[in-house]
């Protein structure tokens, strides 16, 4: 791999030991793909947040970090933590739980990352079309790469913050154009009813996709939040870190190859929803998984509005977004919801409430909380979530 001479001397250690473990990690990264150089990236974001999912391993790499004087040197924002100032209370954590989880949160902040705490950094620092990320978190990367037309790979924590001190990561996979051409044609033989048909078939596509990626034929006028959804759906079902829509932006560079191709209809979605749903009553709703936008708040609002909860109903969306809606929040709070920012039900300690069944419309938070907290899942459209919320069991 080709380095300028200032790279050399970080990687040698001349600019400090933080400086060249983060360099270190890049060019091991760069040189198990194939990279023949480093790229200046504008932005990184980094999972790796919630002591549920990390734990003292964590910690004790970052305190290292610290120690060694490393710092971010490019803008760097972080993914949800395991709880809230209000959950906190809710979810009755023992004090040594709390601790690690402050304590996590407040390395990164002496590392020079920002306390975003959000799975959707884009809606507070937007990158720009064509510049180069280094992000974790899979909803965000396939976001930044399908819908703001930025470039980045899937990265893990570990990379995403060394590129983060670093300001560089290696230019291989997504940041080169050859790799961000369409190798599957997906035609949608039907329209969606509601958000969860929509991101039930990117859960499909993403199965299916494999590293490909994805163009999809028949949809239009998908509204942002739906697409953060469907990206997200992708990344859970697979590995998809990219898809493109016909008509819609990037687009392929030239005329299309000989795509493998796939046709799917309603009638397919239905292992889907098989796998990843529950029958039953729930326990709880829970909707936010990737974080709500502006455009989710108001709209849950507008649903709730005259209403009142009977079941608990939580919707997790950042700091920055509610900030910007207070309306739509006292609103939504009004009704009996709860607005949580900083996590996320996925990587909280949901199961400490005695929850056995969730209700969600996301996918994403379906395949992975089972596993991660060993509740079970009941899938439903946004218009049926708030509908479970305001009946009685």
């Amino acid at each position: 791999m080709y380095l300028s001479r200032e790279e050399e001397r970080a990687l040698d250690g001349e600019l400090g030991p933080g400086l060249q473990l983060a360099m270190r990690i890049l060019v091991k990264l760069g040189d198990l793909f194939g990279a023949e150089r480093l790229l200046p990236i504008r932005s990184a974001h980094v999972s790796g947040v919630s002591y549920k999912t990390v734990g003292d391993v964590a910690i004790g790499f970052l305190e290292e970090l610290v120690e060694m004087g490393a710092r971010a040197s490019v803008p760097a924002t972080t993914n949800p933590c395991g709880f809230d100032e209000r959950l906190k209370a809710i979810l009755d954590l023992p004090d040594e739980v709390v601790a690690a989880q402050e304590r996590l949160v407040d390395l990164y902040s002496e590392l020079g990352l920002l306390r975003t705490l959000t799975c959707v950094p884009y809606y507070q620092l937007r990158p720009e079309e064509g510049s180069h990320l280094a992000w974790a978190e899979s909803s965000a990367v396939v976001y930044a790469n399908s819908v703001l037309g930025a470039l980045t790979n899937r990265e893990g924590s570990p990379s995403a913050l060394a590129a983060a001190i670093a300001g560089r990561t290696p230019d291989y996979g997504l940041h080169r154009p050859e790799n961000r051409e369409p190798g599957l044609l997906v035609d949608v033989l039907f329209n969606p009813r509601d958000e969860l048909e929509l991101w039930a078939l990117g859960f499909l596509v993403g199965q299916v996709a494999g590293d490909a990626v994805p163009l999809l034929r028949g949809l239009r006028g998908l509204p942002d939040w739906e697409l953060k959804g469907l990206g997200a759906s992708m990344a859970s079902g697979g590995m998809t870190a990219m898809f493109m829509l016909e008509g819609g932006r990037p687009r392929p560079r030239g005329p299309l190859r000989e795509l493998e191709k796939l046709q799917v209809g309603r009638e397919d979605l239905s292992d889907v929803m098989d796998k990843l749903s529950s029958p039953g009553e729930p326990d709880m709703v829970f909707v936010g998984c990737p974080h709500c936008s502006r455009e989710e708040l108001e709209l849950i609002a507008r649903l709730l509005k005259g209403r009142r909860t009977e079941r608990p109903l939580w919707i997790c969306t950042s700091r920055h977004v509610r900030a910007s809606c207070p309306e739509a929040v006292r609103a939504l709070e009004a009704s009996g919801a709860l607005v949580v920012v900083d996590t996320c039900v996925v990587v909280s300690w949901v199961e400490r409430l005695g929850v056995d069944l969730v209700a969600t419309n996301s996918p994403k938070a379906a395949y992975y909380l089972p596993g991660l907290s060993g509740v079970q899942v009941r899938l439903a459209s946004l218009g049926e979530c708030v509908e479970l919320a305001c009946s009685r069991s």
